[in-house]
Formats: C-alpha cells, sequence, structure tokens
C-alpha cells in the first residue's frame, strides 16, 4: 500500500555540472543537476535540442537494456541513465532536472560516485510536501525463464536489496552484495564500477560501441585466451601502449576496489533501474542474476502493482465534517450550472490532488431516460464529473479563474467497474500525472461508490483564458 511518510522531499540547493565521455558515443557531454519541486521526480532534458524537450525517468519510456537502459519518448533518446539515478536514489534526493547535451551522461569511472559527489556539493534543499511510499505487504516475483534471473521483494522494515550474480565462468565466480539501509550506498556501493567480459567488449568493438570506453571506467574480466590479434585491438581500443592480465584475470593494471565489486556494481544498476518506477519502495529487494532486462521487466511490473494500489486506495471522508466547498462556492470556480454540474463538495484540495463527492438522487435529469425501469448513471456522466474535479483542481490555482474555460483534450484508459445506482455517494479522486505546463494538464480520475472503484480515466485538458 502506498503511504505518506513524515520524511519531507528534497531537492538540491543549487545547480551543479560536471564533464565527461560518452560511454557508446564518445563523445564529450555536460551534465547539469538542477534543482527541481516536489512530486517532479527525476527529469532529463536535452538541451541540445530545440526547445529542450524533457522526459520523465519512467519505465514506461525503456526503449532498450541492450548494455545500459535507455528511454525513448517519441524520437527523444536518453542513453544508460542507470548511473545517474542510483547516484539520485542513494544520495535521497527526490526531484531534480537533468540537463544533457548529448543523449548519453557520461560514463566517467563506470560508478556513480562522480554523481554522487557532485550532489553533494550541490547540497539537500528540503520541499513542503512528505514523501510517499509503497509497502510491500507480500513477495512480488518476476523470472525470466530463459535465463534463470529473478528479482522479488519482500516485506521489511526499510529499503534493502541484495544482489546475486554468477556467470558461470571461474574468472568471476559467484559473487552477492548487499546494503541493509539505502544510507549504505553511498560508502559501500557508489564507488563500484561497471564490469564486462573480454568477449563481449571484442563485440562492442566490432558495432562500433563504447567509444568512450577505456581501462579506467570498466573492469575487464579476461575469461578467453588474449591473442595477439586481439591484443593489438585493444592497445588502439584503449590508446594504451601496452595491454596485460593481472593474476586476477583482470585486464591491465586496474585495481578492485572490493572483491566482489562485480556483485557491488549490479547492485548499484537495480537500484537505478527500479528509481524508474517513480516511487520509493519499503521492502527487501532480493536479485539473483540481475540485468538491465529483467531490472527493467520487474519495474514495469511493481509499477501496475503500485498503481493498481493506488487506485484501490479509498480516500477517507468524515461526512460529518465541514466540506472546503460546497455548491456555490465551485461554482465561483467552474462555469457549470445545473443540470450539468455534478460535484457537490470538495473535501480534499492539494497542489496536485483534490476529493470530492456527489450525491446521485432519482430527480437526477439523466435518470429520466437512462433507464426508466432501471435507473443506472450514464459512464459518460461519471468521466464528465471526474473532468469537473479536475477542473476544480487545475482552475483553484489560477487568480481569476472565472475568465479560465477548461477544455477536453483527451481522455485515456477508460475502465467502468461498477454501476452506480439512486441513492449511492460517489468519492471523486483527481491526481496530477505530471506538472501543469502550457496550459495543458494530464489528470487522473478515479470514481468510487460503495466501498468499490467504479470508474477511472486519464484526462488531459486545456486551459483556456476567455475574458
Amino acid at each position: 500500500m502506498i503511504v505518506t511518510t513524515d520524511i519531507k522531499q528534497t531537492t538540491i540547493s543549487k545547480k551543479i555540472s560536471l564533464n565527461g565521455v560518452g560511454l557508446h558515443t564518445g563523445k564529450d557531454v555536460t551534465l547539469t543537476f538542477v534543482p527541481s519541486n516536489a512530486d517532479i521526480g527525476y527529469v532529463f532534458k536535452r538541451v541540445d535540442l530545440e526547445n529542450s524537450p524533457t522526459i520523465q525517468a519512467d519505465i514506461k519510456y525503456v526503449s532498450s537494456t541492450d548494455r545500459g537502459t535507455c528511454l525513448n519518448k517519441n524520437g527523444l533518446i536518453i542513453q544508460t541513465c542507470e548511473h545517474v539515478l542510483a547516484a539520485l536514489v542513494g544520495s535521497e534526493i527526490d526531484n531534480v532536472i537533468i540537463e544533457l547535451n548529448e543523449s548519453e551522461p557520461p560514463i566517467m569511472d563506470g560508478s556513480a560516485k562522480f554523481f554522487v559527489d557532485a550532489l553533494k556539493k550541490a547540497g539537500v534543499k528540503q520541499l513542503d510536501k512528505k514523501r510517499r511510499e509503497f509497502i510491500v505487504k507480500r513477495v512480488i516475483s518476476f523470472k525470466d525463464e530463459d535465463t534463470g534471473s529473478e528479482i522479488m521483494v519482500l516485506p521489511a522494515k526499510n529499503y534493502k536489496v541484495t544482489t546475486m550474480v554468477d556467470f558461470g565462468t571461474k574468472i568471476l565466480g559467484t559473487q552477492n552484495a548487499t546494503i541493509d539501509s539505502i544510507s549504505e550506498f553511498i560508502p559501500q556501493i557508489s564507488n563500484c564500477r561497471t564490469f564486462s567480459f573480454l568477449h563481449e567488449i571484442e563485440m562492442l568493438l566490432s558495432k562500433g560501441l563504447i567509444k568512450g570506453g577505456d581501462l579506467n571506467n570498466a573492469i575487464v574480466y579476461v575469461d578467453k585466451p588474449l591473442s595477439n590479434e586481439t591484443m593489438e585491438k585493444l592497445k588502439k581500443a584503449f590508446n594504451k601502449d601496452k595491454i596485460s592480465v593481472k593474476s586476477n584475470g583482470i585486464l591491465d593494471n586496474l585495481t578492485l576496489h572490493y572483491p566482489n565489486e562485480a556483485a557491488r556494481h549490479k547492485l548499484l544498476d537495480v537500484i537505478g533501474d527500479l528509481a524508474l518506477i517513480g516511487t520509493r519502495i519499503r521492502g527487501k529487494v532480493i536479485a539473483n542474476k540481475p540485468g538491465h532486462y529483467i531490472n527493467t521487466k520487474f519495474s514495469k511490473k511493481m509499477k501496475e502493482i503500485i498503481k493498481d494500489s493506488i487506485k484501490n486506495d479509498i480516500p477517507q471522508i468524515n461526512f460529518s465534517s465541514k466540506a472546503i466547498m460546497d455548491t456555490s462556492k465551485i461554482m465561483e470556480i467552474l462555469p457549470h450550472r445545473p443540470p450539468f454540474l455534478f460535484i457537490d463538495k470538495i473535501y480534499e484540495l492539494t497542489n496536485d490532488q483534490v476529493v470530492g463527492v456527489k450525491n446521485v438522487t432519482i430527480d437526477e435529469d439523466f435518470f429520466k431516460g437512462h433507464f426508466p425501469d432501471y435507473p443506472v448513471m450514464p459512464g459518460v456522466i461519471i468521466i464528465e464529473a471526474m473532468a469537473q474535479m479536475g477542473g476544480i483542481l487545475v482552475m483553484s490555482k489560477l487568480d481569476a479563474p472565472q475568465n479560465y474555460l477548461t477544455f477536453f483534450a483527451k481522455i485515456d484508459k477508460v475502465r467502468f467497474r461498477n454501476k452506480v445506482l439512486p441513492g449511492d455517494t460517489i468519492i471523486f479522486k483527481c491526481s496530477l500525472l505530471g506538472p501543469f505546463r502550457r496550459g495543458i494538464c494530464h489528470m487522473q480520475g478515479l470514481a468510487y461508490a460503495n466501498g468499490k472503484l467504479c470508474a477511472e480515466a486519464e484526462l488531459t485538458a486545456q486551459i483556456s483564458k476567455v475574458k
């Protein structure tokens, strides 16, 4: 279930930038962390493109997990985002805009350390809104039958992560890594570098990838004999006069931070990929043979479970208490009038959510024809009431709401779950799904009656000034 904690959301205190090279593109790139408002989450912004388009760090935008987690929104691409996201989660920062002048964050040393250091220099700023978490009440798992990889989450008092890796090679062997609190991420996980096997390096070089790679940002495990031809290719690719293999099977002279650095880096990746859920988890994650593919599949499943949990979280209203808006107050904000005003009272109104009710009586005009012998509230009327709730949410933010009108732009994912009959009281909850930009707002509307979800929809509206 979703709970509001006593912990306030955070952002950073000031902008901060770092420069580096993209691992696969080989291009120089500048990444800038920018402070943001509450409930924004993590947003990537491509400042090198026209109008500086943005893309939310959301599992729904994952387009590829080949050698990294990549996002794609209508052609706007962000490659290998997992290290940056892990640094943000591990630094306990909830909201930030990540500006990039290329499609790929800099690889730095192949870990999250440089991002963590930059965020530490920027400082943490508390926001007015409180953090929300999903409390795990049962075991949730996802398994890839082809590879045997599996991720599960179990109930726990806080966010914990364990990774177990086994690549079936003597060089790497079987490794485990664990953190019992996210506070352990920075000292124990953040500096753990990415790794690869020699045969993968050869394949990536043949495809023209890892143009920004060198022996300082990736641990290379040598899982096959090094031929002279391969040696020459590696020297050229890594700009080295000499290449050697140490006794521990690692290419060149890189020294491991920890004997289980590979497992720790996999834990880093898991935290980064699970950040795409968009909601913090209170539970213990156990990942066996994790990788970006299964990490993101599990994240998608968790996102759906959390979404369903939110839908079934019926607002608790004390009907004996005074509403914050009655019909007359509602009509000061909305242009609708009876018989086309379908909201009676508002009991909660925040920056991103509104809760209100409609008491359905047998005298409603629509019951005269829908249906005389079996009166059922039309689904379109329920959706219209949701839209009016959304109108209250966004119009209440305006200084002179009487000068504006709300127009439907789009309705998505409409579902009717249960009938609404005369005598029922509908509880509506309408929440913003993203920031209110350029007069466009995207909202989720939920309607409950008799203790059940009766309808849901995602609504997009255009706010236009008419006076």
